[in-house]
């Protein structure tokens, strides 16, 4: 196959704003956009079936570079026939590229790198009490596995060596994250860095599709850092927006790194102005309602998170109300579902009452049945944002929404 089984095509604008509808076209399938894309981390949703990933109406899986590289290995997911053969999932699949994780992990952190504003200024942040896991310099990044303590080299080139044997239909550029806490001295040093490890990405990623003719194209992404700086986000945008080596553009483009929450439509916004508009854009790590719609009117498509699945087996579970632990004691003889008018599998089959003694009795299917009822609340949800720009009652649907889902709060 080639380029051409990869492209994006715009529906509907939302008057008014950046944000639109659209189609991207994988060799295994559309995407109907706004789109919210599972996250199956090590080629799985923890706890729950591809097939109820499916059934629940995602269009599309996103699993982690530096994760597979590790555990099972590139090479074994390319032998099973890719990724999407390898965990039984018929539709599109996405992979990031490892970047975040062996930052993240690297500073002593597990999921989430911390992110503090108020401390700007330091450029050695490390999580209290650990070591270094990770080196970064010009020419790549070193690391010690989380796992077994083995060392590692990650360069733009082999991310996207790692990326074309997982044989994911979209992934990315290999980037540096930095942290809110990083001067601003040392974003613009990574900013450079990044820029410089796209053009290497470009030139890898040509020279790997035309030696692996004969599989399915796979997309490539740049990712734009850059921090709450808009002229460092601009400039990212506009380099990479505009970059081409080797014959070889960006299919889209990724929008990472650091943000604080306030800011994250400005800093999309910032972004879509410069960015090819016929390019669809994905933004790396977000799953809550205020930032869909905040992310959608700025000009986003596509979105990933872990939190739906992550909260969901700590009994953490969202409604139209907001979120609530449903191991608290008003479930113990609730005997409704976690939403009335929810049409997941777990609510059609299940009450509060049985997930709160699932949860208190420590049975794993507790995590299983509150992930499904999670992602499918989170998936339908970027749906009907979806539908709302189509039917041009975005804005009615997004006050109304978030007037409800974050009243409790007030």
């Amino acid at each position: 196959m080639s380029e051409q089984d990869f492209g994006f095509r715009i529906d509907t604008r939302l008057e008014g704003e950046l944000g639109r509808t659209g189609v991207i076209r994988t060799p295994h399938g559309e995407i109907e956009t706004p789109a919210f894309i599972v996250v199956g981390t090590q080629a799985t949703v923890k706890a729950v079936l591809p097939e109820a990933i499916r059934e629940l109406g995602a269009q599309a899986v996103l699993a982690n570079a530096y994760h597979l590289y590790l555990q099972p290995g590139a090479d074994i997911v390319d032998q099973a026939g890719g990724l999407g053969t390898f965990m039984n999932w018929p539709g599109p699949t996405f992979t990031d590229s490892g970047g975040y994780q062996v930052m993240s992990l690297g500073a002593g952190f597990k999921k989430v790198l911390v992110m503090d504003a108020s401390r700007v200024g330091d450029d050695d942040v490390i999580a209290e009490g650990r070591e270094r896991l990770a080196h970064v310099d010009d020419d790549g990044v070193t690391f010690k596995s989380h796992l077994n303590g083995s060392m590692h080299r990650f360069t733009p080139e082999v991310s996207m060596q790692v990326q074309h044997q997982l044989g994911a239909d979209i992934i990315f550029a290999f980037d540096e994250l930095t942290t809110l806490m990083n001067t601003r001295a040392y974003q613009e040093e990574s900013l450079e860095r990044t820029r410089r490890w796209a053009e290497r990405c470009l030139v890898e990623h040509r020279r790997l599709t035309d030696e692996r003719a004969g599989k399915p194209y796979q997309a490539l992404f740049g990712v734009l850092q850059g921090a709450q700086y808009e002229d460092l986000r601009r400039k990212a945008a506009r380099d990479l927006g505009a970059m081409e080596l080797a014959g070889q553009r960006f299919d889209g483009f990724g929008i990472g790194g650091a943000l604080e929450k306030e800011n994250l439509g400005t800093i999309v916004g910032w972004v879509a102005e410069e960015l090819p508009e016929d390019k669809p854009r994905h933004l790396l790590g977000i799953s809550e309602p205020d930032d869909f719609f905040a992310a959608i009117a700025n000009g986003a498509d596509t979105f990933d998170c872990v939190q739906p699945s992550r909260v969901g087996r700590k009994a953490a579970v969202y409604t139209a109300d907001g979120r609530f632990n449903v191991t608290n004691a008003a479930n113990r003889r609730n005997f409704n579902p976690i939403q009335e008018v929810c049409d997941c599998y777990t609510c059609a089959h299940y009450t509060r009452a049985y997930l709160h003694h699932l949860f208190k009795a420590k049975e794993s299917v507790a995590g299983t049945l509150a992930t499904i009822h999670n992602e499918r609340f989170t998936v339908r949800l970027v749906d009907d944002i979806r539908a709302s720009i189509r039917s041009g009652e975005f804005k009615a649907f997004r006050d109304e929404f978030l007037g409800r889902f974050y009243a409790m709060r007030r």
